[in-house]
């Protein structure tokens, strides 16, 4: 089973996270430098160099931040009913995403660089199986609720997790964020396909 990220940050380190997120929204991930951060920051290089060593250090850091954000957001999902739960989760996967597109882009940026940064590559793969954790947990309740039919949830979680990652990069690549709406109408109906009893 896959546990949620817990991390706490101090008050430096949480506007540091903060600078950096609004650093990599303007100038994106292969324009961002510790100078811009510190800007942001509104303090010397050094002060940030003080809390982390390299840029990567910093950006693992951020990860781990930006990812911790988004498992408390799934966390604050507090229906228990399966079928609305699993459609809140595709929201804050697919709908959420179109608010923050310019992080969108740079998220895509930095997960281009996790074959070649371990500690990226951690970070990412650590999400990617706590999310499928949720969607596998989530299809199970309502399959042992008889909400949905019986179906392999890991394979249904697979299935939309590549629905997801798919819309995020094609949103990214072809800078349209309507392919997020699009997609989540596609997750829909593979839902529907799926797990609804008799293609009700």
């Amino acid at each position: 089973m896959a546990d949620a990220p817990d991390r706490s940050v101090s008050d430096a380190d949480e506007e540091i996270m903060r600078s950096t997120y609004r650093a990599l929204r303007e100038h994106g991930y292969a324009d961002l430098t510790i100078k811009r951060i510190a800007r942001e920051y509104g303090k010397s290089t050094a002060a940030i160099h003080y809390h982390y060593e390299t840029k990567e250090d910093l950006l693992a850091a951020f990860l781990e931040y930006i990812l911790d954000r988004f498992v408390e957001a799934i966390h604050d999902v507090e229906t228990t009913d399966p079928e609305r739960r699993l459609e809140l989760l595709l929201d804050k996967l697919l709908v959420d995403a179109e608010e923050h597109y310019d992080l969108l882009v740079a998220m895509l940026e930095m997960r281009s660089q996790a074959p070649y940064k371990e500690a990226f590559g951690e970070r990412f793969r650590r999400n990617d199986e706590y999310v499928r954790y949720l969607l596998r947990t989530v299809i199970d309740d309502g399959i042992a609720e008889g909400v949905f039919a019986d179906a392999d949830a890991e394979h249904v979680a697979n299935g939309l997790m590549t629905v997801v990652d798919g819309a995020r990069t094609r949103a990214a690549v072809l800078e349209d964020p309507e392919e997020l709406a699009a997609a989540r109408r596609v997750a829909d109906e593979y839902v529907d396909a799926v797990l609804r009893k008799g293609g009700e």
